[in-house]
């Protein structure tokens, strides 16, 4: 955990408060900011979930976790790491294999309950010397299970109200309205994840990629 450790201390910290009926919004807003955002949930359903909608939602986005293959996964990592997707949305398994420089925010959307996790996750950013920032979303009865997982993790977090597209939110992750125009996930990706969907493309070599 040292290199984690070491990161953490050149990092800001953040646990964003808001009523739960904002969460939706505020984490679309969050994920469609500008730059590479990873966001954190404990499932792969959660993780799958969470990606459609903010597809949905006009975000490019891909999800990573252990029950996709290993070329999906290959494959969704390569997209994130060249800026053809902006967010990811991992669990924690998925976050061990992330070795990606760029990456300016990290988003507990659901906070883990090991601060070994917390540091893990809030490790993928702040790489390399760059300047990162890892926030938690929390509700208002969540702030006491959440200070003291960052104090067990050796951070000091500034817990911070928000409501959707506050000056607070915009200012600390750069959050902004997404497009509502649905995310279209690349061939390659669509095809193996499920097994199906395979529509024509004007382009050949897509079309040739396709199993007969």
């Amino acid at each position: 955990l040292q290199n984690d450790r070491a990161s953490v201390s050149t990092m800001e910290h953040f646990v964003l408060v808001m009523n739960p009926g904002d969460k939706d919004d505020i984490t679309n807003q969050i994920a469609a900011r500008n730059g590479k955002t990873i966001m954190f949930v404990k499932t792969q359903r959660g993780a799958d979930r969470l990606a459609d909608k903010l597809a949905h939602a006009g975000v490019s986005v891909g999800a990573l976790h252990g029950g996709k293959t290993q070329a999906v996964r290959t494959r969704t990592l390569a997209l994130f790491k060249d800026s053809v997707n902006a967010a990811l949305v991992a669990t924690d398994v998925a976050a061990r294999g992330i070795h990606v420089d760029g990456i300016s925010l990290v988003v507990h959307v659901d906070a883990p309950t090991d601060h070994k996790d917390y540091l893990h996750r809030a490790g993928r950013t702040a790489r390399a010397g760059e300047a990162g920032t890892v926030v938690t979303i929390a509700t208002t009865k969540q702030q006491k299970s959440i200070g003291g997982l960052t104090s067990r993790a050796g951070v000091t977090p500034k817990f911070v109200g928000v409501t959707p597209l506050s000056t607070e939110l915009m200012k600390i992750t750069g959050a902004q309205e997404p497009s509502g125009i649905p995310y279209i996930v690349p061939i390659v990706e669509k095809s193996v994840r499920s097994g199906g969907n395979k529509r024509p493309r004007p382009n050949s070599s897509q079309r040739r990629r396709r199993p007969h």
